[in-house]
């Protein structure tokens, strides 16, 4: 039996009937969990990514997580093949090919805009089990790669001025525009020193592999009774194993492994502490005698804490250069947490 056919072969069922628009939903989230477990399925992730479809675009933002949790809920109740055998009898032929844009969505890499190399298997089974021919799969995918790059172009576009430090800039401090925090840039202009902005999260990298990153977003009341319900302490490790890396790195690099987990009871009242191995993970490549570019390797570091009415994820990623081996484990855990905390000791939070 092949890696998928627990779930595109499945004779389980469920009692629960599914529309044709609740049937494309459920195919991407068959697809985002068919490698990981359910509980890193995330409705509020999937439902960014499935905005850019036609079939959504008169779905209001509750309506949209309203048909994420029922599909979701399905799956956690009678499994994925359940939910894709539901969403396969749901589909009408017009909806065949969205349901595939929809898994393809999911998939991509939304830093390289590809589909991961480690998904392209089950990207493969989506399709034979849809029964979608190569033409009009590769177009799909091309379609939905070509949509990410626009978006991000446009994104490019809206931050030009303080994505790239200029030559001769007098600005070394960054701001949030949520007015939450200014941090003092730590990359410099003269070896390519980049600050890429998005929505709850700034990047500052550079030519030399430079790699810091603030994620932030406010706390909802929903998180508060979840944190009341469960502590601290066990919110941000979840925050961290089931979803962050899950979702940002492993969903693109599917041989990174979290390598050494801590609490710092004593660090800004109480914050958690992974470290994640990611092989060719670098932003750094070398070239091989044959031209051929291979990214570096690299670990991670990634701190959750709480501050204010903000929960905060900073990271500080150390490449390894063409022939450095790391040291142990507890070695480069405890080297890569002080990156973490020096830099957070620069963040002044308003």
């Amino acid at each position: 039996m092949g890696k998928y056919d627990k779930i595109f072969s499945s004779g389980k069922t469920s009692k629960q009937s599914l529309s044709p628009q609740e049937a494309v939903a459920a195919i991407a989230v068959v697809t985002a969990g068919a490698d990981s477990s359910l509980e890193e399925v995330d409705a509020e992730f999937l439902a960014d990514t499935l905005w850019g479809l036609e079939v959504f675009e008169e779905y209001s933002d509750d309506e949209l997580l309203e048909t994420l949790d029922k599909v979701i809920a399905i799956a956690e109740e009678d499994g994925l093949g359940a939910l894709y055998n539901a969403a396969n009898n749901a589909l009408t032929e017009d909806l065949l090919l969205d349901a595939y844009a929809a898994g393809v969505s999911v998939l991509v890499d939304e830093d390289e805009v590809r589909i991961p190399k480690g998904k392209t298997a089950l990207l493969k089974k989506l399709q034979e089990a849809l029964r979608i021919d190569d033409e009009e799969a590769k177009e799909i995918v091309d379609e939905v790669i070509a949509a990410f790059e626009e978006v991000e172009d446009e994104d490019f576009a809206e931050d030009e001025d303080e994505t790239l430090l200029q030559e001769g800039s007098s600005a070394n401090v960054y701001d949030s525009p949520s007015g939450n925090f200014t941090v003092l840039i730590p990359v410099d202009v003269q070896q390519g020193g980049r600050v890429q902005t998005q929505e709850g999260l700034v990047n500052f990298s550079d030519d030399y592999g430079t790699l810091l990153r603030i994620d932030y977003s406010p706390i909802s009341s929903k998180q508060v009774e979840e944190i009341d319900s469960v502590g601290q302490e066990e919110y941000l490790r979840s925050l961290l194993l089931n979803k962050y890396v899950p979702q940002t790195i492993v969903a693109n690099l599917p041989d990174a492994q979290i390598k050494h987990t801590e609490y710092l009871e004593d660090a800004l009242e109480g914050a958690y502490f992974v470290l994640v191995d990611m092989p060719e993970g670098s932003k750094i490549s070398k070239t091989g005698n044959n031209g051929t570019a291979t990214k570096l390797n690299a670990y991670r570091g990634l701190l959750s804490f709480i501050y204010g009415d903000f929960l905060y994820v900073v990271s500080h990623q150390r490449s390894f250069l063409d022939g450095e081996k790391p040291g142990s484990i507890e070695e480069e855990a405890e080297g890569i947490k002080q990156n973490v905390l020096n830099f957070v000791d620069t963040i002044e939070f308003t």
